[in-house]
């Protein structure tokens, strides 16, 4: 009785919180399948939230404990070893099949704010990676905020690719051959990644990243795609700033401010303007409702609270034309129902401007997070599918 109550109260505040704050655009596809995903995903960060109120555990790791019982299956055809790379936990998957010769590397960030997410969550993304490309893959198991605070997370990817290029073929690969890339903040931490190693002449140099909804810059929060998709599941506009704050450990009470851009100094919106700007954005991109706003007045105290954020190892759109213009063969993949499709293209404008080869797929029906729902049931969608075949032949195309 009880139970079947609090269960009943908590469905129907679901679905209540998502009718009042979700506004989906009338031209996307599936809108029942994702309000009822969406549903599901406000329950368990509502019990997360009770649970942390009452002590029993944070809302983090209650999203984890959920998280960790969808454990996708490895792929018959492939073998998979977890194994150390200079102390990062890192998933080996290799297909059973000899191969002639050696072959391409992919190394795989995941997902998740940088809090969220593991290898284990990844396992049908990567097995089909795999599979289809007929490589070798590693999954980073990077270290998770709060328990390790920024730089861990961008390090650890940093620490497992430089094991994997001096050891490559060990495991059969090439090590001119390596791709590195990610979703989200793995896609974050993957183009870091790859303009840290452009200095290392030690190091072969990297044959492309993946970026797929990548976090690339956060000084503007107000761009189109912020504005449109700002209550657009599964990723709103405040929780993206909420999850930046907690993946850094700061108070969540300054969210408002960093949404309207006072954070950011004026000689940086100087420097950085001319890369972060809506005039860098095709018109199709404005045309769902957008105005222009310009980031609020400067607070001092605010950028010191948080300086990280504008720094080259998280903003890595602010990188320099040196870095910017060796960097290698690029596919940006972004989704029209994204608060960070903006981000994508923008950082798509930077390196074309600097001469970096650049294939780009946008999904018109994606939204944040799809790439983790291609297989998935009666709960899939089609855009990640599409998502994940587009990475395929951009590899396979190498």
């Amino acid at each position: 009785g009880v139970v079947l109550t609090a269960a009943t109260l908590l469905f129907t505040w679901a679905i209540c919180y998502d009718l009042y704050r979700t506004k989906m655009a009338p031209q996307f596809d599936h809108p029942l399948k994702l309000r009822v995903i969406h549903w599901g995903w406000i329950m368990i960060l509502t019990v997360g939230q009770v649970f942390q109120l009452l002590h029993i555990c944070s809302q983090i790791a209650f999203i984890r404990f959920v998280m960790d019982f969808r454990r996708p299956k490895l792929d018959p055809s492939l073998f998979s070893e977890d194994l150390d790379f200079s102390g990062v936990p890192v998933r080996v998957y290799q297909p059973k099949a000899p191969s002639s010769g050696l072959r391409r590397g992919f190394l795989l960030f995941h997902g998740g704010a940088g809090i969220l997410g593991s290898i284990a969550f990844y396992e049908d993304i990567s097995s089909k990676i795999t599979k289809e490309c007929d490589l070798v893959l590693v999954s980073v198991g990077y270290r998770l905020s709060p328990e390790f605070l920024y730089p861990a997370q961008y390090k650890d990817c940093l620490t497992a690719t430089v094991h994997f290029m001096q050891s490559a073929e060990q495991f059969g690969v090439d090590p001119s051959q390596i791709i590195i890339g990610g979703d989200s903040a793995g896609g974050n931490f993957a183009s870091v990644v790859a303009q840290l190693l452009v200095d290392r002449p030690d190091l072969p140099k990297l044959r492309a990243q993946v970026l797929v909804s990548a976090c690339l810059q956060a000084m503007d929060f107000n761009l189109p795609s912020y504005q449109q998709n700002g209550a657009f599941p599964m990723l709103f506009r405040e929780n993206a700033i909420c999850l930046g704050l907690q993946y850094f450990q700061k108070d969540l009470s300054l969210m408002e401010d960093f949404l309207q851009g006072a954070h950011v100094p004026p000689e940086m919106r100087r420097k950085y303007g001319k890369w972060v700007t809506p005039d860098h954005i095709p018109e199709r991109f404005k045309r769902r409702g957008y105005r222009p706003m310009p980031l609020a007045p400067y607070k001092r105290e605010l950028y010191w609270q948080l300086p990280q954020i504008l720094q080259i190892t998280f903003s890595s759109l602010f990188a320099e034309d040196t870095v910017v213009q060796r960097l290698p063969e690029t596919l940006i993949i972004s989704c029209e129902y994204d608060v960070l499709r903006d981000d994508s293209l923008l950082y798509k404008k930077r390196l074309e401007d600097a001469g970096v080869q650049v294939k780009w797929f946008h999904a018109e029906n994606g939204f944040h997070g799809v790439i983790n729902l291609f297989d998935f049931g009666i709960w899939s969608f089609p855009s990640g599918l599409e998502i994940l075949q587009n990475i395929i032949d951009f590899v396979n195309g190498l």
